[in-house]
């Protein structure tokens, strides 16, 4: 399947926001009330073949201005005076739309991020479910009574603390889910009636852009939605404004550190880097977990940034789990991610490439050996690599241990105790996630004690799915959770009301 990469889309509900320009389709984007199409346009490769699929009209700051003001001014207001149940059907109507349009959105995904088709469904299946499970954000968002009468000071006077949303969320996307992340911060955010506004990667906006065409269809107030087509690079100003009060942003750590720097003061959540280790204990059934920690180096061709990159294994079985785990390296199809036997499509683009092989390189000039893989195939293809370092005290000098290469390599080394195993994952400078493959009830609860991660996975590989258990991480992976009822607690700022009773003798204490 080697025919040029492009892009159509079926569904008449996007004839509306997609301009012609010969075989090229040119998306509007919209700016708190209206579609609007620009002089700017930015051009969209698909990372198959590095065809240009469509253009994107860029806003420029005065755009950027207009559309922020509405939203502060109006659609904050407009959000918040929808009573939640109606918020609820509104999110439950998207979902509808979802699925009924689910095609063009896989095709999408496909041909704009390089996903397979098997994961590309998958992350559309995953934004469905996330809308539909939406009622289960208000678990953390109900408040709470205090009575006064634990306080002298405080005796006849009763609080009520609420939660209410801080008016306007600003989401920032990575390329690597844009559809699955877009859906995820939106719901979060707009269920207690916070405006919207959503800046897409510059790699694959087109998922981003398609899901604002839903959520005004299924009515969604257009005054509190704005899509802030712009480049990274120019996007200081937005995240400086002070009319917006919460940044949710997945992304490097890299990004994080110079959004922190230019927001000010404001609410953060932060799903940062990661690369996450995964400990192999004597005891663990080391076929599946050969095959659990392949997946976890590869899937999405090891884009995520819950992906194993670090893989200890204890002594007496690390010759066998070495074997095993090229083995199931070996079985990975790569290929054009439009043909169904391939199993891992292509990087984003060309550097993320380049940034894989000149890793391995520098590791192998340092000692460490090639294992498995590093071939590259293509311009945007490369084979799942396993680097082996049999020298420790070489390790932490390697990027591919203080970095996260977003790519699908992962070192490999042994471990003779578990507090050599616990100091060796807990040496990088990420604290996402972990996996600990065994049996040993004992020795997992230690490794679980003592690694300084947000989530640990028990004989499975990290994955965050829709959330339903909060994700966040420690470090430089990040600030906050995010996660069905969690990041409410982010996004929504608690008010404490306080009732006076004094002299009115509604109380009597003796």
């Amino acid at each position: 399947m080697n025919h040029k990469a492009s892009l159509e889309l079926r569904s008449p509900l996007f004839e509306d926001i997609v301009e012609r320009e010969g075989e090229v389709g040119v998306f509007k984007t919209f700016v708190a009330g209206s579609w609007v199409l620009t002089d700017s346009l930015a051009v969209v490769k698909s990372p198959i073949d590095g065809s240009i699929i469509a253009k994107v009209s860029r806003l420029d700051a005065g755009a950027i201005e207009k559309g922020v003001d509405v939203v502060y001014r109006l659609g904050r207001r407009r959000i918040r005076d929808i009573p939640g149940e109606k918020r609820l059907n509104i999110l439950s109507r998207i979902a509808d739309l979802l699925e009924k349009n689910a095609g063009d959105f896989e095709e999408v995904l496909i041909v704009n991020a390089g996903k397979t088709r098997k994961q590309a469904a998958g992350e559309v299946e995953a934004s469905i479910d996330r809308l539909r499970k939406a009622a289960l954000d208000l678990r953390k968002l109900q408040g709470e009574y205090v009575p006064g009468d634990w306080d002298r000071h405080t005796l006849e006077s009763e609080g009520i603390v609420r939660r209410e949303p801080y008016g306007v969320v600003l989401a920032i996307i990575p390329f690597n889910y844009p559809l699955f992340d877009t859906v995820n911060k939106f719901v979060y955010s707009t269920i207690p009636g916070n405006a919207f506004i959503v800046k897409p990667p510059s790699a694959d906006p087109l998922p981003v852009i398609m899901f604002a065409r839903l959520a005004i269809e299924a009515g969604f107030p257009p005054e509190s939605l704005m899509v802030a087509t712009l480049k990274g690079s120019e996007a200081e100003r937005l995240v400086a404004d002070r009319r917006i009060s919460v940044i949710s942003l997945t992304g490097s750590s890299e990004t994080g550190v110079k959004v922190m720097q230019s927001a000010g003061i404001k609410q953060l959540i932060m799903e940062l880097g990661g690369g996450d280790p995964a400990i192999v204990l004597a005891d663990a059934d080391l076929k599946s977990a050969a095959s659990k920690i392949a997946t976890g180096i590869t899937s999405y061709a090891g884009q995520r940034c819950d992906a194993i990159k670090l893989v200890l294994v204890e002594e007496p079985v690390y010759s066998e789990m070495k074997k095993l785990l090229v083995e199931e390296l070996s079985k990975v199809k790569v290929g054009d991610p439009r043909s169904e036997s391939t199993t891992m499509g292509p990087l984003i683009d060309k550097e993320a490439v380049d940034a894989m092989v000149e890793a391995i390189e520098e590791a192998v000039s340092k000692g460490a050996k090639l294992l498995y893989g590093g071939e590259r195939i293509g311009d945007t293809y490369i084979t799942p690599a396993l680097v082996e370092v049999e020298d420790k005290s070489i390790l932490k000098e390697l990027k591919l241990y203080k970095d996260e290469v977003f790519a699908p390599v992962a070192l490999i080394t042994s471990f003779s105790t578990l507090d050599e195993a616990v100091e060796l994952a807990n040496g990088r400078r990420y604290g996402l996630d972990a996996a600990i493959f065994g049996e040993s009830m004992a020795r997992i609860r230690k490794l679980i004690r003592f690694l300084e991660v947000g989530a640990i996975y028990i004989n499975e590989y990290p994955r965050h799915g829709i959330g339903y258990y909060p994700f966040g991480g420690r470090k430089d992976s990040g600030i906050g959770r995010e996660g069905i009822g969690y990041s409410i607690e982010y996004v929504t700022a608690l008010k404490t009301i306080v009732y006076n009773y004094r002299g009115r003798g509604i109380w009597e204490y003796l």
